[in-house]
């Protein structure tokens, strides 16, 4: 049976409603084995011959009030092979737990601060996981920021000794994801790569260009100038056929909901408002030669 050898950390952050983990291994697809979160419940990370159901069933416990240490009283009293597992947990209130089995493979063991646990097996030694705890505590920004902050800490210190090869981040908070029609707002894995906590840096970097939220205060009115560079970019991009006037009639709309279409923009540019988000028109300028 394979092995999910394992560092990872879950968190809460109450200013932001966000529940997320973030996980690393020597292990094909990490991110469709340990990481649970539920919007306005918690998080779970299950790892070292990780019990799925732990996922699961912890997810229906913390949502029925159970802080995040009785559900790990509950999961592991039951289990006939505890010894062998590791998960840590985070609850509405922001109380957090680790649970590492007496059998689990050296280095193993976890942490828990205000508002996160990490935890980690088969480490390379036993900086790893304190690495995580302080790096997350350290960091700036939004929750996936620091959850991705944690996990390089780790994966600089040693991470998994077995070596590299899958890596995810997941966050949720409440009808944060696409379109605002799911909790899901951010679910990014790299299944197999020599590199993955890099490569997830990378994806993240690209979630916020195709996804990020900018306040109505910093987006940049369409003004006729700017329909023009738009204009340019999307004939050059082979949507737009029209005049290259500034003028948004008919015609360059289209062009331009295909061309943003076609570069999944559509939720940074307003065409009907009139705005488009900083960094969508950045990228357009990049890659397309706009300005």
């Amino acid at each position: 049976m394979p092995t999910p050898s394992t560092f990872s950390i879950v968190a809460y952050d109450p200013n932001d409603d966000a529940f997320g983990v973030a996980v690393a291994s020597k292990f094909l697809a990490v991110g469709a084995v340990v990481p649970f979160a539920k919007a306005g419940v918690g998080a779970i990370a299950t790892q070292s011959y990780a019990n799925l159901a732990y996922g699961k069933d912890g997810l229906k416990m913390l949502a029925r009030g159970m802080s995040a240490q009785e559900v790990v009283n509950r999961l592991t009293a039951d289990d006939e092979q505890r010894e062998q597992r590791q998960l840590g947990l985070v609850d509405r209130m922001g109380n957090a737990a680790t649970f590492t089995g007496r059998g689990c493979h050296d280095w193993a063991g976890g942490v828990t601060g205000a508002g996160f646990a990490a935890q980690g097996n088969i480490l390379a030694n036993d900086r790893v996981v304190p690495a995580m705890a302080l790096a997350f505590e350290a960091a700036k920004g939004d929750l996936a920021a620091r959850l991705l902050a944690a996990l390089s800490a780790g994966d600089d210190m040693g991470g998994d000794k077995r070596g590299r090869q899958g890596a995810a981040l997941f966050v949720v908070k409440p009808n944060a994801g696409y379109g605002g029609h799911t909790d899901r707002y951010i679910d990014l894995r790299v299944d197999d790569h020599g590199q993955p906590v890099r490569d997830l840096a990378r994806l993240l970097t690209l979630h916020r260009l195709y996804f990020g939220q900018t306040p109505a205060h910093e987006k940049i009115a369409l003004t006729s100038a700017l329909v023009r560079e738009l204009q340019q970019a999307a004939q050059r991009h082979g949507a737009y056929r029209g005049e290259v006037n500034g003028v948004l009639d008919a015609d360059a709309r289209a062009g331009l909901r295909e061309f943003i279409g076609n570069e999944n923009l559509e939720e940074r540019v307003d065409l009907d408002g009139g705005t488009i988000d900083p960094p969508a028109l950045t990228h357009i300028r990049a890659h397309f030669g706009a300005g």
